[in-house]
C-alpha cells in the first residue's frame, strides 16, 4: 500500500493568541479520530501555526482505506447440522440470505458456545473521496471561545478564511468551505510576501515560508524571540524578566519575530515594579528589563511582526506610547495617595456590587463579620483585630484612579497604599492576599488574616449568589462560583482551619438578610452541596484520588473540610493494602444482610452460642474501643487499620454461623451482632460504595 502525505493549511485573518493551542489540539485530535474512522492508516500527526494560519500535516497516509473483514454470525452448531454433520435447512438458509455458500460457512467459539458464521472481507477504496468529506468537516468542527460569520456565507470560524490548502501527495483534495475552495496554493507574509506560492510537500513548504518571512513552526519562533531578547538585553546589561504567557502571547502575535529595545525615563522608576510592569506587559506587550539583582532597569523589548529597517525610530514610537501610560500611572499614583483609606470605603456606598445583593460597601460590612466570626472560631481573640481590619480595606483600593485605569492592579494597590499609609505587614499582605487564589494553581494566602478575609468574602458572594437563584450551570459560570468555591476548600485544607462548615454558611446567610429570597434552609443545604462537590473535584482532579473513595467518606457526611481530606487520605492509602478486595467483601456481605432485615436491635451476649460468633463480638468490642481512641486522636490510617482485624473473623463467622436461624430470637441476636460489625466499618466510611480496584 502505497503511503504520501497530508497538508491542510487553513489561512485566515489574524486570529487571538487565545484560540490557537485550543485549535492546534482540536484540530490535531479531530484529523487523527477521523482518519481512524475512515479506515485510513498513517503515522506521524504535527500541528502548527501562525496568527494568519493553521497548519497540520499527516505522515505516511495511506492512499486506500483498510481491508475490512465482516464477522456475521447465524444459528449455532447444534442447529446447523446434524449428528452426522450435514448441514441443514438453517444452515442453507443462512448462507444463502448472505449470498455465502453452504461449504463456506465457518464454526466460532462464542461465550453462547459454538456458532457458524459468515465472513466477508470488502477491499479497501481510495482514500481521497473520504478525505474530501473528512477535511470540510474538520475545518468546521475547529472549537473557538468566538466564531464570527462573515459575509453571506454560512459558515463560521474565528476569522474570516482566506485560503485553504488541502493536499495528498502533492495532489489537491478538493472541497469548499465558505466561498474558499481548497487549493495547493499558501501565501508568505502579509505586506513582505503577500503573493501565492504551489505547496508540493511540507518540508519544502515550510522552508518556502521562511523564504517568505512566515516561520510556521510556533515553537521554532517561540525559540527565536527567546534568543533574540535575551541576547538584546544581555548587551545592554541586563536580562529579560521571566514571564513565559508574554512570551507565549507575543509568539502567536507575529509571523517573523525582530525584537527592538526602548527606554524611558528613570524618574518613573519611582513607582511600585508591578505598576510598570503591567503598563509595560499587559498594555504594551513589552518584555521588562531588570538587572542581576533582579531590580528593573529603565528599558523594554518590543516583538515586532517584521524586521525594521529603522529599529532608533520603532523604538521611538514605542517609547512614546509607553511614556503616556507611565505619566498616566504617575499622576493616579500620587493622587490616589493624597486621600485616606478610610476615604475610599466610603467611595464604596455609590458603587453597585449586585443589584439584588447590595453596594460592595454592604458586601464589605457583611464578610468583615465573617470574618471575624470565623477568627474567633479558629483562633480566638488573637488576630480578630486584624482581621477586621483587612476584610474592611480590602476592597478599598477599587475606588482609586490606578484601579479605574489599570484594573489588573487590584488587591497588589491595595496593598501598596496600605503600606504607605503605615498598616502593619499583616494588614498590608491581608488584603493582597485575600483575592487569592485567582485561578487554578495560584498561590494560597500566607498570612492568617488574608486566608480568613478570602474564606469569608468568598463564602458571601456564593451564599449571596446562591440566595437569590443565581448559580453555576452546565451553560456557563458568570460570576466565578466553582472557582471561588474550589478556594475555599483549598484555603481550608491549606491553613488546616477545623471550622463547621454548615455553621460558616449559616452565618454568611445570617449576614445577607432579607437580601436571600428563598427559604434559607434550601440555601444552606444548596451552598453546602455545591461546596461538597468542589471538595470532591480537588480530591479527585487534584489529588488523584479515586471518586468512590471520596464517596464512600462523604456518605458519613461533610461539614470540617481538613477532617473529611483526613478521612479520605487514609482510605486511598489504606485500599492499596493487598486484602482490601477481601475486606471489602466481607463487609458488603453484612451489609447486604441487614438490608433485608428488619432494624437491628442489641446484642445479647448470653445468647451467643456458637464460637465464631462469641469471638466475633469478643473482636468487636475490643476493635470498637482501639477505633474509638485512635479516631479521637484524627488517625483514620489506624483505625482502618484496626477494623480491617475483622475480617478473618467474620469470615470464619459466616463459614461457622447460620444468621437465618429458625429460633427467632437467635436470627434476631446475630442480625444484631452484624449491625455492631456494619456500625464500626460504617464510623470510617461507606463500604458499600468502594468498588473493586
Amino acid at each position: 500500500m502505497a503511503t504520501k502525505e497530508l497538508i491542510l493549511e487553513i489561512g485566515t485573518e489574524e486570529i487571538p493568541t487565545g484560540f490557537m493551542q485550543p485549535a492546534f489540539d482540536h484540530l490535531k485530535n479531530s484529523i487523527t479520530r477521523g482518519l481512524r474512522d475512515q479506515r485510513i492508516d498513517h503515522g506521524d500527526v504535527v500541528v502548527m501555526g501562525t496568527p494568519r494560519r493553521l497548519v497540520c500535516c499527516v505522515k505516511a497516509v495511506a492512499d486506500t482505506t483498510a481491508d475490512v473483514t465482516e464477522e456475521v454470525i447465524g444459528p449455532a452448531k447444534r442447529i446447523a447440522y446434524d449428528e452426522q454433520g450435514r448441514p441443514t435447512k438453517a444452515a442453507e438458509g443462512f448462507a444463502r440470505s448472505h449470498k455465502a455458500k453452504v461449504e463456506d460457512l465457518q464454526i466460532v467459539e462464542t461465550d453462547r458456545g459454538e456458532y457458524v458464521c459468515v465472513r466477508r472481507t470488502t477491499k479497501g477504496k481510495s482514500a481521497m473521496p473520504a478525505l474530501k468529506a473528512l477535511l470540510p468537516r474538520v475545518v468546521d468542527s475547529i472549537p473557538f471561545a468566538k466564531r464570527m460569520r462573515w459575509g453571506d456565507y454560512d459558515v463560521r470560524f474565528a476569522r474570516p478564511v482566506h485560503w485553504i490548502v488541502a493536499v495528498l501527495g502533492g495532489k489537491t483534495i478538493p472541497f469548499q468551505f465558505g466561498a474558499v475552495k481548497s487549493g495547493n496554493r499558501s501565501r508568505g507574509h502579509r505586506f513582505l510576501a503577500p503573493k501565492p506560492f504551489t505547496v508540493t510537500s511540507f518540508s519544502k513548504y515550510l522552508k518556502d515560508s521562511k523564504a517568505r518571512h512566515v516561520v510556521v513552526d510556533h515553537e521554532e519562533r517561540k525559540a527565536t524571540i527567546r534568543r533574540q531578547v535575551t541576547q538584546l538585553a544581555k548587551r545592554h546589561g541586563g536580562r529579560i524578566l521571566e514571564d513565559e504567557d508574554l512570551l507565549d502571547e507575543v509568539t502567536f502575535l507575529v509571523e517573523e519575530p525582530s525584537v527592538v529595545l526602548g527606554s524611558f525615563d528613570k524618574r518613573f522608576l519611582r513607582l511600585p515594579d508591578e505598576v510598570l510592569i503591567t503598563c509595560m506587559r499587559s498594555h504594551q506587550r513589552y518584555f521588562a528589563v531588570v538587572d542581576g539583582k533582579g531590580k528593573l532597569m529603565p528599558y523594554f523589548i518590543t516583538v515586532n511582526n517584521t524586521k525594521a529597517k529603522r529599529p532608533k525610530e520603532v523604538a521611538r514610537g514605542n517609547e512614546y506610547v509607553l511614556r503616556a501610560r507611565l505619566a498616566d500611572a504617575d499622576f493616579f499614583y500620587t493622587e490616589d495617595q493624597k486621600k485616606s483609606l478610610e476615604h475610599f470605603v466610603e467611595a464604596l456606598k455609590d458603587v453597585l456590587y449586585q443589584s439584588k445583593l447590595g453596594t460592595s460597601y454592604e458586601k464589605v460590612e457583611r464578610f468583615e463579620k465573617v470574618a471575624t466570626w470565623m477568627a474567633r472560631k479558629v483562633d480566638g481573640e488573637k488576630k480578630t483585630k486584624s482581621v477586621s481590619r483587612v476584610a474592611w480595606l480590602s476592597k478599598a483600593d477599587l475606588e482609586t484612579q490606578m484601579i479605574y485605569e489599570f484594573p489588573e492592579l487590584q488587591g497588589f494597590m491595595g496593598r501598596e497604599y496600605a503600606r504607605i499609609k503605615g498598616e502593619p505587614k499583616e494588614v498590608s499582605e491581608g488584603i493582597y492576599e485575600h483575592y487569592q487564589p485567582k485561578f487554578v494553581g495560584d498561590s494560597l494566602p500566607k498570612t492568617f488574616s488574608g486566608a480568613v478575609v478570602s474564606v469569608a468574602d468568598k463564602v458571601d458572594t456564593i451564599c449571596g449568589n446562591f440566595g437569590i437563584g443565581v448559580t453555576p450551570t452546565s451553560a456557563g459560570d458568570p460570576y466565578g462560583l466553582r472557582r471561588q468555591g474550589a478556594a475555599v476548600v483549598a484555603i481550608l485544607l491549606d491553613k488546616g482551619f477545623r471550622i463547621s462548615l454548615g455553621e460558616l454558611v449559616k452565618k454568611a446567610i445570617s449576614e445577607l438578610g432579607d437580601k436571600v429570597e428563598l427559604p434559607r434552609p434550601q440555601v444552606t443545604k444548596e451552598v453546602l452541596d455545591f461546596i461538597r462537590g468542589r471538595f470532591a473535584f480537588l480530591m479527585t482532579q487534584q489529588r488523584n484520588v479515586r471518586p468512590d473513595t471520596v464517596d464512600a467518606v462523604l456518605a458519613l457526611g461533610f461539614d470540617d473540610v481538613v477532617d473529611a481530606a483526613q478521612r479520605v487520605e487514609a482510605l486511598s492509602e489504606w485500599r492499596q493494602r493487598a486484602d482490601f478486595e477481601a475486606i471489602t467483601t466481607a463487609v458488603k456481605r453484612v451489609i447486604n444482610i441487614l438490608a433485608t432485615s428488619d432494624k437491628p436491635g442489641s446484642v445479647d451476649p448470653k445468647r451467643l452460642a456458637e464460637p465464631e460468633e462469641k469471638r466475633l463480638h469478643e473482636m468487636t468490642l475490643q476493635v470498637a474501643g482501639a477505633v474509638e481512641k485512635a479516631e479521637a486522636q484524627g488517625k483514620y490510617k489506624e483505625a482502618l487499620v484496626q477494623v480491617a482485624k475483622l475480617r478473618p473473623v467474620i469470615d470464619k463467622f459466616f463459614d461457622g454461623v447460620l444468621v437465618m436461624a429458625e429460633d427467632e430470637a437467635v436470627r434476631a441476636n446475630r442480625i444484631a451482632l452484624l449491625g455492631q460489625v456494619a456500625g464500626l466499618f460504617s464510623r470510617l466510611a461507606d463500604f458499600s460504595r468502594l468498588q473493586a480496584a
